[in-house]
């Protein structure tokens, strides 16, 4: 019995920790909204997308936090499931390298570079809805999602030093 209420007890704290997570990457994304979307985005939420490098298990919440927030925000169904996607696929990359990439560091930068290079699902989807220009639209999101999530790398460290991502759930 007391192996069962530990057990549940740590899938609450889980779902507990992705729906802070969605709930703080909406609320963040908001207070920047009118820099949130379009061809140039600097959401500082998605600093969020780097607690999957110290835990693989708080990717939902981020996900959950994008599709909500675009759905609510942006550009309506097809932007939840274009943004949900990329966040899908790029949270997944670094999460499936959690253990063959022990140092933080490294996959703090994967994670960067994954994110950014994820952003041609963006630009797809900013091409087929408002008809920006594919390349140059990847470009300055690429460019952005890089800006944004470098420099968010160096505080979701102190965060998780704070927090404990990585011991806690």
């Amino acid at each position: 019995m007391e192996k069962s209420t530990s057990f549940s007890n740590q899938r609450l704290r889980v779902i507990v920790a992705n729906g802070l997570i969605m709930a703080v990457y909406i609320a963040l994304s908001i207070v920047v909204s009118p820099f949130a979307s379009g061809a140039i985005q600097f959401r500082i939420s998605e600093g969020l997308n780097h607690v999957v490098v110290f835990n693989r298990k708080l990717m939902w919440g981020v996900v959950g936090g994008v599709v909500v927030y675009n759905l609510f925000f942006g550009l309506g169904v097809i932007d939840a499931l274009f943004g949900g996607a990329g966040s899908f696929l790029a949270l997944g990359a670094t999460a499936l390298i959690y253990h063959k990439v022990p140092n933080v560091y490294m996959r703090l930068a994967f994670n960067t570079i994954v994110f950014s290079a994820s952003m041609f699902l963006v630009a797809i989807m900013l091409n087929m809805v408002l008809g920006l220009p594919f390349w140059v639209t990847f470009g300055t999101t690429a460019l952005s999602e890089l800006i944004i999530m470098t420099l968010t790398a160096p505080l979701m460290y102190i965060v998780n030093k704070a927090v404990g991502f990585d011991k806690r759930f």
